[in-house]
């Protein structure tokens, strides 16, 4: 940049040290990290929905609805396994090429798996070739979403102001309740204008068609973005990792596998609070909600879960990473071991409590992550590892989750859920004591 020539619109000037690498404003990193990760968030909820009301008799024979429900959620694990798949693939080129870049394909990857679902014939017009292609779309979905959340991370931590760096970091963690409460929204309002043979006919169909507008909305804000300062810093010094992959897993495996259990609880408590209560919920077996009913306190759950976020983050900012999580996973435990008897307690207060607290502690557990993995790796490999530990989080606990929790407590009862929930706490809360503190650590190293 020439002297006295002003900055261009939505960049920051050099720093002190007169770096002259392009800033992005606070609003770019904002729209660009919340907008995308809300739209990939959004289409991997529908699909967890559509896996519970609609898969399970349009892509699978008629015969044992448990049998067809626990078939669907066997497809909707599918993504889980793709995920750390895509978190190698697309780290990969994050740390090669830059996060801007990779951030746009992985969007486009996640969005076109969605609108193909969309798409797809059911079994009784192609058979079994019907639940392989739901399959395969669902492969594609967990492949984008798994180098998605890595790149929002480091977006929005890489761009964050000094002391702000977990509050930044919640701007891609709200796309999960965003994402949540719009997919299960228009799954709503489409449930109340639609009587159920339409819905099944064509109307579970539109909000899988809808991503193909989210989509293009999201590549036009992260187009316009520019490389983070971290990584430009990288570049400059010749410093990228040839080989991320291998070179996280030579150097920061203890990192590694620290990140993937601090995630685990996260991840369980969120799958259990969102498809399996669902499931359970609507299920005549279960609490025997009407699905409108249903999801209607599911979307009150989810405001409660959005405004936790930022609070969690800022709590981070303030007193710390670990004691914010630390605190939090505790009380997990707890909600776990009074899970059976308060979402068994089958009334409409409750069961509103219960998806309140639940999902408020969601919120908070949830928020923190998205500085505290991409602050346990260095620049070079930061978004290779911080996607890797996130994904196989993911691979172990909520891929698993539904279907575990769906078998618990149809053979042994609701309590046996919450038990399940209350280990998978206790192996993060071990994590958390081992791992370091991480709100000193500079991005830049």
């Amino acid at each position: 940049m020439a002297v006295g020539q002003a900055p261009a619109p939505g960049v920051r000037g050099s720093g002190a040290s007169g770096d002259p690498t392009p800033r992005n404003s606070t609003r770019q990193v904002v729209l660009a990290s919340l907008v995308g990760t809300s739209i990939e968030f959004y289409d991997f909820y529908v699909y967890a929905t559509a896996a519970v009301l609609v898969f399970p008799h349009l892509f699978f024979p008629a015969g044992d609805p448990t049998a067809a429900t626990l078939q669907s959620l066997a497809t909707f694990a599918i993504a889980f396994v793709a995920r750390p798949v895509g978190s190698a693939l697309f780290g990969h080129f994050g740390d090669r090429i830059g996060r801007k870049s990779t951030l746009v394909a992985s969007l486009l990857t996640m969005g076109i798996s969605t609108v193909l679902i969309g798409l797809l014939p059911g079994y009784e017009q192609i058979g079994v070739v019907a639940p392989l292609l739901l399959a395969l779309c669902r492969f594609g979905q967990g492949l984008g979403l798994g180098g998605e959340w890595g790149g929002a991370a480091l977006l929005a931590t890489e761009n964050a102001p000094a002391g702000k760096r977990a509050f930044f970091g919640t701007f891609p963690q709200l796309g999960a309740p965003i994402g949540f409460f719009f997919a299960n929204g228009l799954f709503l309002l489409l449930s109340e204008f639609m009587d159920d043979a339409t819905f099944l006919a064509w109307g579970w169909r539109v909000p899988f068609l809808v991503s193909a507008v989210l989509v293009v909305v999201g590549l036009w804000v992260r187009l316009s973005m520019h490389e983070t300062p971290a990584f430009a810093k990288v570049v400059a010094r010749n410093e990228r990792a040839k080989v991320p992959f291998a070179q996280v897993f030579r150097s920061d495996l203890k990192a590694l596998v620290l990140g993937t259990f601090i995630m685990l609880a996260t991840y369980v408590l969120f799958y259990l609070m969102t498809v399996f209560s669902l499931s359970y919920g609507t299920a005549k077996t279960g609490l025997g909600y009407e699905r409108s009913q249903f999801l209607v306190m599911l979307l009150v759950g989810v405001v409660f879960f959005g405004l936790t976020v930022p609070l969690a983050g800022w709590l981070a900012d303030r007193f710390g990473r670990r004691p914010t999580l630390i605190s939090t996973t505790v009380a997990i435990i707890v909600f776990g071991l009074l899970l059976g008897p308060w979402f068994g307690a089958n009334s409409g207060v409750a069961t509103v409590t219960f998806l309140i607290v639940g999902l408020g502690l969601m919120g908070m557990t949830f928020g923190p992550m998205g500085a505290v993995l991409p602050e346990l790796f260095p620049t070079a490999v930061r978004y290779t590892g911080a996607s890797v530990s996130y994904n196989l989080a993911s691979l172990l606990g909520a891929s698993v989750a539904p279907y575990i929790a769906t078998w618990l407590a149809s053979s042994y009862g609701l309590g046996w859920v919450g038990v399940y929930l209350a280990a998978m706490g206790a192996i993060t809360l071990i994590a958390l004591i081992i791992s370091r503190e991480t709100r000193e650590t500079s991005i830049d190293d």
